[in-house]
């Protein structure tokens, strides 16, 4: 989610732009890092939000309100030819034909087009693939862990490197290439980087797609990426081929990464739930929709402009007016879950919407749910005494970033 030749890179850089002019108490968690921030509590399911830039959005925190945003074609995430006021650029004029990749910023039909090519290419024999490769990978980094000691910092041990070299495979990088790869990932998505080596590696990172894609042109192999440069039709340029292997990247990366982190994190804080997870290991794939639900790590990433008047949740919205999907707290709503605060692995199988709904819906959530029920149950079975090594409260939190997670997590066994 990324701009360079094309508005891919925008994306990283309207995302940090937003959070500078959200105010704190809509983003920040204090002492309650499972829990939503406070300022989304209350209020009703529709209401202001005035900006720290001035302007004024739409908080929306009721569940079938945020489904309605989503699936309504009223809604627009087109931030080229409908001003977001979240975005810290100024309206721009509108583009007759769009060029880039960046569907998930598209509304149909440019945005049917490329997300139909990408479909393509989630298929149950690569999916099926990959799940192998991730219980190798999750086995591997456990046992480094290991080997190395009693003691390790999760979250680069294990949290980030797992689904950075599940986006290897997916992509097709080259084994020689992959430290390289790993390395730019993890300095352009890392919360501790600075702002000017998260520029330059995102900057490396895009120069290092465009050299992946090229080669896939002149030696494709049974990759996702391959199947994008030679099975798309009409075929995709070279800039959208980057764009769309930097959204993949961004979304399957970060997201995962911190719902690794976070995700143990929670399950060490509430022990009853570990137990019993534990206890019946053929709860992991509730227990990952639980926390999936419980934690909602997009915190206020998610947008859209209204392009007609419309009412949602009892309020009028005028034409142009901008919208804030806060799902934390929409996947709290009490009107959908009893309990919502409860963190239950054994909880009922409910709709939630940590990724999104409608036609925008997250097209790597299967792959997302095998690397965390996979990284999860191999974590706890091969980690029994798996538990925190410093305490909870000295556990530093990224509520600075629209992703949330954990910095480190220190554990011990």
């Amino acid at each position: 989610m990324t701009d360079s030749s094309s508005t891919g890179r925008s994306a990283g850089v309207s995302t940090a732009g937003m959070r500078r002019i959200l105010p704190p108490d809509v983003v920040e968690r204090g002492r309650a890092p499972f829990d939503p921030p406070p300022g989304l509590r209350g209020g009703g399911p529709v209401r202001p939000l005035d900006l720290l830039n001035g302007a004024r959005a739409w908080l929306v925190t009721g569940f079938e309100e945020a489904r309605t945003v989503l699936s309504d074609a009223r809604f627009s995430a087109d931030k080229l030819r409908h001003h977001d006021a979240t975005s810290p650029r100024p309206p721009q004029a509108p583009v007759a034909e769009r060029e880039d990749g960046a569907f998930v910023f598209m509304d149909p039909p440019e945005h049917t087009r490329l997300r139909r090519a990408l479909t393509g290419q989630f298929t149950v024999r690569r999916m099926r693939q990959l799940e192998a490769r991730v219980r190798e990978i999750a086995v591997e980094h456990i046992e480094a862990m290991r080997a190395a000691g009693t003691r390790a910092d999760l979250v680069p041990a294990f949290a980030l490197p797992l689904p950075s070299l599940v986006i290897c495979e997916l992509l097709g990088v080259d084994y020689a290439d992959r430290a390289e790869f790993q390395e730019r990932t993890a300095v352009g998505l890392s919360a501790s980087s600075t702002p000017q080596e998260q520029i330059a590696a995102r900057a490396e990172l895009h120069a290092f797609m465009r050299r992946l894609v090229s080669a896939k042109r002149s030696d494709p192999a049974d990759d996702l990426l391959s199947g994008l440069v030679h099975d798309a039709d009409p075929p995709l340029t070279d800039a959208q081929l980057v764009d769309m292997a930097l959204l993949l990247l961004t979304a399957g990366h970060e997201t995962t990464a911190n719902m690794l982190g976070l995700g143990t994190f929670a399950l060490l804080e509430h022990p009853g739930q570990l137990a019993a997870l534990r206890a019946e290991p053929g709860l992991i794939d509730g227990a990952v929709e639980e926390l999936l639900r419980f934690l909602s790590i997009i915190q206020l990433g998610v947008s859209r402009v209204a392009t007609e008047p419309v009412t949602l949740g009892g309020v009028d919205l005028p034409a142009g007016a901008t919208v804030v999907i806060a799902t934390p707290e929409v996947n709290r709503d009490p009107r959908h879950w009893p309990d919502p605060d409860v963190l239950d692995v054994r909880r009922a199988r409910t709709p939630h919407l940590a990724f999104g709904h409608g036609v925008h819906q997250c097209l790597g959530q299967q792959l997302a749910r095998i690397e965390l029920r996979i990284g999860l149950g191999e974590l706890l079975s091969r980690l029994p005494g798996l538990r925190l090594a410093v305490p909870a409260g000295q556990v530093p939190v990224r509520d600075e970033m629209l992703v949330f997670g954990v910095r480190s997590l220190p554990v011990t066994w």
